[in-house]
């Protein structure tokens, strides 16, 4: 799999069948990484969360930045299978469009939100890219910042997102082993390994503000995953240093097509990775969304995340109406409402943030030549 790999992520120097790490590039940051990811005793683990508390409300305070899901479109042309959404699925195929989409946007405005991400399918002739583009646009009026989760996009498309008021993408690479990759995506144009992961870098170059990537958690190694994960984020931190990386933790779950992962990832595993990541990455944002439950969400809450999901429905429709088919991409765990999980938060001594930045700043990405 490394001959497939650009050399700014390969991993084979670092998990090698040696296990020795090699010091060379990102090796020290790395091996510091791979022994944070080590078996752990509940003694270090327990040192670890306090090293994770104390960086985060040294570079976050108290705050958690809130933020929530609006699925547009159900419509996909992708084949994966761990996904509620693929192609061959057997569900009614739905897209909000004009009333329907005002009345879902007036509703999550009307609970307080003013960060949303815009999330369709693959890209299909019944929501492409010229309706992903309309939706930004009317979005873009109504809250202060408006993210998107969709397909991967040329630059020249990610401008015109930018344009028309996009701040930032998410875009999992779902798993960086490229062999698993290709059986996991049976068609459609997301079997594009290298374009995909090159996604981020396309984005951030066309001007837009912030990227969030992640690796779906229990499709394949999680520990080469995190390695992979961790490396995709040193090289888009280097080569745009005026830019923001957001990382997530999503977790494979129940889903129209009951796949079930090959590698499990416990409550402890992942709290493990959050804690190693926010030791590693101190000043980076750490998301957790309502795939999680409610009491591993509010343990993590402040303790390494520091953004997170609230009220999220993963139907087309759902805030504003009763949407017209109940089976979304996977299963909410966390189903409480603003005002619930505002004050759970509360009552942790932290603070629900809506807003902190003015929709007008834009900084650009800074570009710098990349590196190899």
């Amino acid at each position: 799999m490394h001959d497939v790999l650009p050399a700014w992520l390969d991993p084979g120097p670092w998990l090698g069948e040696s296990g020795r790490i090699d010091d060379v590039r990102d090796g020290a940051e790395v091996g510091r990484l791979l022994r944070l990811l080590g078996p752990k005793d509940p003694a270090a683990l327990e040192e670890m969360a306090r090293r994770a508390l104390s960086l985060t409300r040294r570079h976050f305070g108290r705050t958690i930045s809130l933020y929530a899901p609006l699925y547009l479109s159900n419509h996909c042309s992708g084949g994966c299978v761990y996904c509620g959404f693929a192609s061959d699925r057997r569900q009614p195929r739905l897209k909000l469009e004009g009333p329907a989409l005002m009345k879902e946007i007036d509703a999550l405005k009307a609970s307080g939100i003013e960060d949303v991400l815009l999330l369709t399918g693959e890209r299909t002739e019944e929501a492409g890219f010229d309706y992903l583009l309309e939706c930004v646009s009317l979005a873009a009026k109504r809250f202060h910042r408006v993210s998107i989760e969709a397909f991967a996009m040329d630059t020249d498309e990610y401008r015109r997102l930018g344009e028309a008021g996009c701040t930032g993408i998410t875009l999992y690479q779902e798993t960086y082993d490229p062999r698993l990759y290709d059986e996991l995506h049976r068609w459609g144009p997301k079997r594009d390994y290298t374009y995909r992961l090159e996604a981020p870098a396309r984005a951030l170059a066309a001007g837009l503000r912030t990227v969030g990537i992640g690796a779906l958690l229990g499709l394949g190694d999680p520990v080469l995953d995190a390695v992979c994960l961790f490396r995709h984020i040193l090289h888009l931190r280097r080569r745009f240093w005026r830019a923001g990386v957001l990382v997530s933790f999503p977790r494979v779950c129940p889903q129209e097509g009951d796949y079930r992962g090959a590698h499990e990832v416990s409550d402890r595993a992942l709290a493990q990775m959050v804690f190693a990541f926010r030791i590693c990455l101190p000043d980076v944002p750490l998301v957790l969304s309502t795939r999680e439950g409610a009491e591993f969400r509010d343990g993590l809450a402040g303790l390494g995340i520091s953004r997170m999901s609230v009220a999220s429905r993963t139907t087309v429709g759902g805030y504003g109406e009763v949407p017209a088919s109940d089976k979304g991409q996977f299963d909410v765990n966390d189903s409480r409402g603003v005002g619930a999980f505002c004050a759970a938060l509360k009552g942790k001594g932290l603070e629900p943030v809506f807003k902190n930045w003015d929709s007008t700043l834009s900084l650009g990405s800074g570009t710098i030549p990349a590196t190899s």
